[in-house]
């Protein structure tokens, strides 16, 4: 059946018939049935008065009796006596159902309620008294029994009660009930005496924070409010004290006294102490325990809270100083993250340097940074590129220690200490070398200075290095140690060509001809040069600046010998051409003998570029005719096709490239223009035969 029952569908189109919800509601307001009052007894005499108490009380103690345990049988059975009146009946129920119950608070408190609304005061004491001595500790008929001694007006026995009260030492409203009665009464001695004893009962911050409260909004007591304060600083254990909300509310307190200075103070003290501000992985690190979850966002809210006093109450330096906290702080959790980011410690030190400026008594900072900075050397002593970032941070420290603190032997020991952090055997940096020996001039020591570059060379050996230590030794007019200087610099580097130039051109300035020719002579009889070009280049200028066209015409000779650039051949013709030169004949001979070479060997781009520079040189200081015979030279370019290969030789495609043709040259190319030509011709004709025979068409349509 069950499965009939889940495989059966169920009709969902609309019932032929449409029920209303007004047709419904009208229905079961039809169809409801009246509601049966219960009979009113009338009472006509003592007699039948008599008789319903008795049916009335056999109803209740059948209650009783079917449930003893229920205290709501007996509080309605003692509420029935209570309004016919019969008091001591309504006593005895409560006293009856006691002795079920002893220990029910809330039966004792029907019973005092009794008492107190038929005006029984002394007999609702004694209950009250019975039910505080049964049960010390239930708070709230201690409330009823001060309340009910102060609505009588013995202010003794109530605060007898209240004295009695705090001998089971109770909660903490309880001590503020007692305070407030006091202030009520005027006694405002007794009541701060009160809260002394409540403070003194229960040490926290919970019980100084209220009672600071109670002084500041009550009793209207400054002085004694921000003892309290001062006190829960002082005097509290430090897992209480060292809480932020005792700090928010100590701040705010001076902050609504008008006390802002106090207020910073307070703020910043907290600051300091909780790392306001920092990242809270940073901040346990420091600390024995671990911050609670709910302590660390009382510490946010109270770092949020000062700044929202700097913005409102603070100056300038003031809101600057919450700022740079607040960098700090992201500063300081991008290094916690990654030590060896070293960019992030670039940006740190500079923002500490910045404030430096507009604070006092920031340096320890800026240094504190820069020795965490350089504390994290790169882990691979092997591998260059890891230190390249890392060692600007020593840069960097020694430059603030003399621009900024401007300590010129703090700053040389900085360098000292990371020359000997550099792993020399594997690499080296010529900036810290040339940096330090800077710093040793400036310092006025040139022996430090010679001796610490004489050593970098011996180290490192860099041509920074070399140039940086004769540029000195020039500047003081040593030129002898220049001599020697670049003596060693061409033994460890012989290749180099811009050393040879530079030692050329030192002789040349003291006036030693031979020298520089001899010095040019040595560097051009090398086997490896790095940039020869630039070294025959400066040879020859210095022979054509000496005037020696002879000798400036044989290094020509010689590099042509070694090269045949085009770039050579045109500055030689060039050279011809100038009045060191023969002339502008000889200088055309030259362009003509480049022109030959290259025709022989094929360079077809290299002669485009000589005729390019040769027909300039003769639009400058060659006639008509020269010129014009030198544009009968140019080349015609011809767009061509070939089939391009891979590095294996297999066929790639067809690409498009362009050719030169020259004038004069005779090769196999010159019959494929002459087809290129005459299939030119042809497609000319034939479409001049097309253009004739449409217009005869369109004649004899015409006609």
């Amino acid at each position: 059946m069950s499965s009939q029952n889940q495989a059966r569908v169920k009709n969902r189109a609309p019932a032929p018939i449409q029920i209303s919800a007004e047709q419904i509601l009208r229905e079961a307001a039809e169809r409801q049935e009246a509601h049966i009052l219960d009979p009113i007894v009338k009472v006509g005499d003592q007699e039948e008065y008599q008789s319903h108490l008795r049916d009335r009380r056999k109803h209740f103690e059948d209650n009783i009796r079917y449930r003893r345990e229920h205290i709501g049988n007996w509080v309605k059975y003692a509420r029935f006596e209570e309004d016919n009146r019969e008091f001591e009946r309504a006593r005895s129920v409560f006293e009856r159902a006691l002795e079920v119950e002893v220990r029910n608070p809330e039966l004792w408190l029907r019973y005092a309620e009794l008492e107190m609304r038929n005006e029984f005061v002394n007999r609702a004491r004694n209950v009250l008294d019975r039910a505080v001595q049964l049960l010390p500790r239930v708070d709230f008929l201690w409330y009823k029994y001060v309340y009910m001694e102060e609505m009588v007006g013995d202010i003794p026995k109530c605060r007898a009660v209240f004295e009695r009260w705090m001998e089971w030492m109770p909660d903490d409203n309880a001590w503020m009930s007692y305070a407030r009665f006091e202030g009520r009464g005027g006694h405002w001695d007794q009541a701060k005496a009160i809260m002394k004893r409540y403070a003194n009962t229960y040490p926290s911050s919970r019980s100084f924070m209220r009672f600071a409260k109670w002084a500041e909004y009550e009793a209207k007591d400054i002085d004694l409010a921000r003892t309290v304060y001062e006190s829960a600083l002082v005097e509290l254990e430090p897992e209480e004290s060292r809480q932020a909300r005792v700090f928010a509310r100590f701040a705010a307190f001076e902050e609504r006294q008008g006390e802002y200075e106090r207020a910073r103070v307070i703020y910043k003290h907290a600051q300091k102490l909780f790392h306001l501000g920092e990242e809270p992985a940073k901040v346990s690190e420091g600390e024995d325990e671990e911050v609670p979850k709910w302590e660390q966002e009382k510490r946010n809210e109270l770092y949020k809270a000062y700044i929202a006093f700097e913005k409102k109450r603070g100056d300038k330096a003031g809101i600057e100083d919450i700022v740079i906290t607040g960098q700090r702080a992201e500063y300081e959790k991008r290094v916690t993250a990654d030590p060896t980011d070293y960019d992030a410690w670039f940006e740190y030190a500079k923002m500490e340097e910045e404030n430096e400026t507009s604070s006092t008594g920031n340096e320890g900072k800026v240094r504190e940074v820069y020795e965490r900075a350089i504390a994290n050397v790169p882990p691979s002593m092997e591998d260059k590129q890891h230190w390249r970032r890392y060692i600007y941070l020593w840069v960097y420290y020694a430059l603030y220690e003399e621009m900024q603190c401007h300590d010129l032997d703090r700053a040389s020991k900085i360098y000292d200490a990371c020359l000997d952090l550099i792993p020399h055997k594997n690499f080296s940096f010529s900036k810290i070398w040339i940096n330090a020996a800077k710093l040793h001039i400036r310092r006025k020591d040139l022996v430090a200075a010679r001796k610490l570059l004489g050593k970098a060379i011996g180290l490192c050996g860099k041509e920074q290095i070399f140039t940086e230590y004769i540029a000195l030794e020039l500047a003081l007019g040593e030129v002898d140690r220049c001599r020697s200087l670049y003596t060693n610099y061409l033994k460890a580097m012989p290749h180099n060509c811009r050393a040879w130039s530079k030692y050329a051109e030192l002789e040349k300035s003291v006036g030693e001809t031979e020298r520089c020719r001899a010095i040019y002579e040595l560097a051009v009889a090398q086997s490896a040069l790095d940039m020869p070009e630039m070294l025959w280049k400066n040879y020859i200028d210095f022979e054509i600046d000496e005037g020696e066209g002879d000798k400036a015409r044989a290094l020509y000779e010689r590099l042509l010998e070694k090269t045949g650039h085009v770039k050579v051949w045109i500055s030689f013709a060039q050279f011809e051409g100038t009045e060191v030169g023969k002339g502008v004949d000889t200088a055309r001979e030259t362009f003509q003998r480049a022109h030959d070479q290259m025709k022989d060997a094929g360079m077809k781009e290299e002669r485009v570029l000589l005729l390019d520079a040769w027909r300039v040189f003769e639009k400058s200081k060659g006639d008509a005719q020269s010129l014009a015979k030198v544009d009968g030279m140019l080349p015609r370019r011809v767009k061509r096709k070939r089939m391009r290969t891979d590095e294996n030789g297999a066929e790639l495609g067809w690409e498009e490239y362009f050719d030169y043709h020259f004038p004069n040259d005779e090769d196999a190319n010159a019959g494929n223009l002459k087809i290129l030509e005459m299939a030119a011709k042809w497609k000319q004709a034939q479409q001049a035969q097309e253009d004739s025979s449409s217009s005869e068409e369109e004649d004899s349509d015409d006609d």
